[in-house]
């Protein structure tokens, strides 16, 4: 009993049992005086702040009571409509309802910050998601197969060689980066993911390749890689922290709306038949 007690998702059951008793409690309330409408100072107060965030100062006697007016003929006219049910089988009415309660449900269902074992758990569950990317420093020479041909390797090698004792080498035009320094994602979207993973295995230092890309054939030469690895909590804590809360969230909704789903008997009607 004692373990019950301490499981955060019924305590998100009961607090939304709560929500819905006031909920209730207050529609009651408000539905005892239709024909009152009262502006609270707290609204006021709303109305002026908002105001003063758009125009950058506050409102003069005239423009606080505009304000007021208006507020009073929008719940006029909300009043009338709910009387006339203009509310009902109104798609946008009842997801704005839909997304209201839910927000008002993930407010309430908030939980103390994770500890550090319980955010090292998430992590090591969800490794792969948090690992690092690979990063290079490279220099390319491409070289358009269609170009040349039955030549094709021959000009590889003689560029290759003349690269290797430092001396300039004649490649093919392009549009790539002659140079790059940057994440695995920065050289796949430049060259390809065939060429970002044939850099993996690419010793570092001297003219390598060729390498195939999805433009054609690269000479390269990496001056520097450091190889993907698993995050530590300490690289990675708040997007761990930000993961397994926004998790938290989702399971104690999820669970919240099948109770209340519960309540309901779901019937489906059949559809008519054809002509």
């Amino acid at each position: 009993m004692q373990r019950l007690l301490r499981e955060p998702l019924l305590h998100f059951l009961l607090l939304g049992a709560l929500l819905f008793v006031a909920y209730g409690w207050l529609n009651r309330a408000g539905l005892a005086a239709l024909d009152e409408i009262v502006v609270s100072q707290s609204q006021v107060e709303g109305l002026v702040m908002q105001f003063e965030k758009v125009w950058q100062r506050p409102p003069t006697a005239d423009e606080r009571q505009a304000l007021i007016d208006s507020w009073v003929r929008d719940e006029v006219f909300y009043r009338e409509a709910l009387a006339m049910g203009l509310e009902q089988d109104d798609p946008v009415v009842r997801r704005r309802l839909s997304q209201k309660l839910q927000f008002i449900l993930d407010t309430g269902s908030e939980s103390g910050a994770p500890t550090d074992a319980e955010l090292q758990a998430w992590l090591d569950a969800h490794a792969e998601r948090y690992r690092t990317e690979a990063t290079y420093a490279l220099r390319q020479a491409y070289f358009d197969p269609a170009r040349h041909a039955e030549k094709l390797d021959s000009v590889i090698a003689a560029a290759k060689h003349a690269l290797a004792a430092g001396q300039d080498a004649a490649s093919d035009p392009t549009m790539l980066p002659a140079t790059l320094a940057g994440r695995a994602s920065d050289v796949e979207r430049a060259f390809g993911a065939e060429f970002e993973q044939a850099l993996r295995e690419l010793p570092v230092g001297g003219w390598q390749g060729p390498v195939r890309s999805t433009f054609g054939l690269h000479l390269v030469e990496l001056s520097a890689r450091t190889d993907s690895r698993a995050a530590s909590l300490a690289d990675v804590r708040p997007e761990v922290a930000r993961d397994l809360m926004q998790a938290r969230a989702e399971a104690a909704q999820e669970a919240l709306y099948e109770n209340l789903r519960a309540r309901y008997e779901i019937r489906i009607e059949p559809e008519a038949p054809a002509g």
